[in-house]
């Protein structure tokens, strides 16, 4: 009788410890897929700190993940356009103060935070995080990168401290298998441009090339169309580009406004391949996996590709 009793409390523990297990599981998987607060950031070690999960995000299927992975890279994009303004505020203070009457480059910032909807406590942060001691200001770093399948990348850095922004960014290409360029190997590759991007829900074709031969526009590059795999939500974030030069650049503006044609918050020049190179498919992959790593790191703003 007491040896039956002990068999059933036995049974009755591991049952319960495989309740609690699979819903520390579940909760897990759900915090993942919500994603940590405002995505990986180059603002990560100033303004939040990155989190790292240990369970992959649920899909049920190539779309779902798709999906995932294309919010995750969205909550990316914003986030790292906030944490590049937050350093810049704080290198616009160091330069020439915290007033805006008396400093422009600030003022200038400060009305593209409004613009952009920035949120108010990472303009506050970095405020104060400006005039303490010992914060070094921060300036701007080119690397280049040989990718695969012949594809070269400009990782655009925004550091506080040159040593450290090198060696992260070593590290991650060596672990992917990637290697690092020496300066002007991939640059020549590329030509810088003020971008306008229209979401292609926003606009219909002729209309757009219309109105951007009428201002003087340099060039309109349409989105990729031939993944037939999309979802109907990926195909809604795609883009068309209007690509001008920075003097011409409100020239367009002005036109799209007129047209009523909404367009992106402006996010500065970008880098544009000169001659896309196609790849296949497991190129590709590496490439992205490689990308994707090297925005995860706190100093770097931006990824430049020239993959088709």
């Amino acid at each position: 009788m007491a040896s039956a009793a002990r068999a059933l409390g036995a049974l009755l523990h591991r049952a319960s410890s495989f309740s609690s297990s699979a819903s520390a599981l579940r909760s897990a998987s759900l915090v993942h897929r919500n994603g940590p607060t405002g995505g990986a950031s180059l603002f990560q070690g100033h303004v939040a700190r990155r989190r790292i999960w240990t369970f992959q995000p649920l899909c049920m299927g190539r779309r779902s993940c798709k999906i995932a992975g294309r919010k995750g890279a969205q909550n990316l994009k914003k986030m790292k356009r906030n944490s590049k303004i937050g350093k810049e505020i704080v290198a616009a203070i160091k330069k020439g103060g915290p007033s805006p009457s008396s400093n422009t480059a600030l003022a200038a910032l400060l009305e593209k935070v409004r613009e952009l909807d920035v949120p108010k406590e990472v303009v506050e942060r970095n405020i104060k995080r400006a005039s303490e001691k010992g914060q070094d200001t921060y300036t701007e770093k080119i690397y280049e990168v040989y990718g695969f399948g012949g594809v070269g990348m400009v990782v655009e850095v925004l550091t506080d401290k040159i040593t450290r922004s090198i060696a992260d960014i070593r590290n991650v290409v060596k672990d992917c298998g990637a290697k690092l360029a020496d300066s002007g190997s991939v640059t020549f590759r590329f030509r810088q441009a003020r971008v306008v991007n229209i979401k292609v829900t926003d606009a219909d074709k002729d209309q757009l090339l219309s109105v951007a031969l009428d201002a003087g526009a340099d060039d309109v590059i349409e989105p990729n169309f031939d993944d037939e795999d999309d979802s109907e939500e990926e195909v809604l974030e795609r883009f068309y580009k209007i690509v001008t030069t920075s003097e011409n650049y409100p020239v367009v503006l002005s036109k799209l406004q007129e047209e009523g044609l909404k367009f992106e918050t402006d996010n500065g020049y970008e880098l544009l391949p000169l001659n896309p190179i196609e790849v296949d498919d497991e190129a590709m992959e590496l490439n992205k996996d490689l990308v994707l790593k090297l925005l995860e790191l706190d100093d770097v703003d931006a990824v430049y590709t020239d993959q088709k």
